[in-house]
C-alpha cells in the first residue's frame, strides 16, 4: 500500500513539474541565469553553471551538457536566447563563447564545439595551445538530428541545416545546407 501511495505522489508531482522546478531552483543558487518557464531536468549536466545564461519559454529535453572548457572566469559564455528548443544528449563543449538567437530549434544530438587543437608537428598535440572562436546562431535557425558546429561557425537568420551536417563556415540567411562539410542545397521560400 505505500508503494502505491508514495507511486501515486510521484506521478502527480511528475505532472506538475515539481522536480525540474526544484532542480531549477537549486541550478539558479550555483550562478545558472535562466528566463521564466524555462526548467531544467534533472539529467541535465553544467560544469560552470554561471557561464550559462537560457532566456525565456526554452524548452530543453533531458541529457544536455553545458561544458564550459576552462577554468574560473566571469561569464557567461553560453548565451541562449528566449523560446528556443533544445533536443536530448545535446552538448556545448564551449572555451570562447556561442550565443544562440531566439526561437531557434536544435534537434537530438547537437554538439557545439568553438576550440580545437595545435597542429604542429614537433610539439606534442596535447601540449599546444587551442585555437578558439565563437559561434553564433542568429534568430530562427533549424538544426537537424546530430549536426555538428565547429569553431566560428555563424549561421544567419532563418537557416536550416540537415540532419548529420558538419557547419565550419558562416551560413546566408534562409538557405538550407547539408552534407560533410555542409554545403548549400536549397533555399526556403516564400509563401
Amino acid at each position: 500500500m505505500k508503494s502505491l501511495i508514495a507511486r501515486s505522489i510521484f506521478h502527480v508531482f511528475h505532472k506538475i513539474g515539481v522536480s525540474k522546478r526544484i532542480n531549477t531552483s537549486f541550478w539558479k543558487f550555483l550562478g545558472l541565469k535562466i528566463g521564466q518557464n524555462t526548467y531544467i531536468d534533472k539529467n541535465t549536466k553544467f560544469i560552470w553553471p554561471h557561464q550559462v545564461k537560457l532566456g525565456n519559454n526554452c524548452r530543453l529535453e533531458h541529457s544536455i551538457y553545458f561544458h564550459y572548457d576552462g577554468i574560473y572566469s566571469e561569464g557567461p559564455s553560453i548565451c541562449i536566447g528566449n523560446d528556443v528548443f533544445i533536443g536530448n544528449n545535446t552538448e556545448f563543449n564551449i572555451t570562447d563563447r556561442i550565443t544562440i538567437g531566439s526561437n531557434c530549434l536544435i534537434a537530438a544530438g547537437c554538439r557545439f564545439i568553438d576550440h580545437n587543437h595545435g597542429l604542429e608537428k614537433n610539439r606534442l598535440i596535447r601540449s599546444q595551445l587551442a585555437p578558439k572562436s565563437e559561434i553564433i546562431l542568429e534568430e530562427d535557425v533549424w538544426l537537424g538530428c546530430n549536426v555538428v558546429v565547429l569553431m566560428g561557425a555563424k549561421i544567419r537568420k532563418g537557416a536550416v541545416i540537415a540532419a548529420g551536417s558538419l557547419v565550419n563556415k558562416d551560413i546566408p540567411s534562409y538557405e538550407i545546407w547539408g552534407g560533410v562539410p555542409a554545403k548549400k542545397i536549397g533555399q526556403r521560400l516564400t509563401r
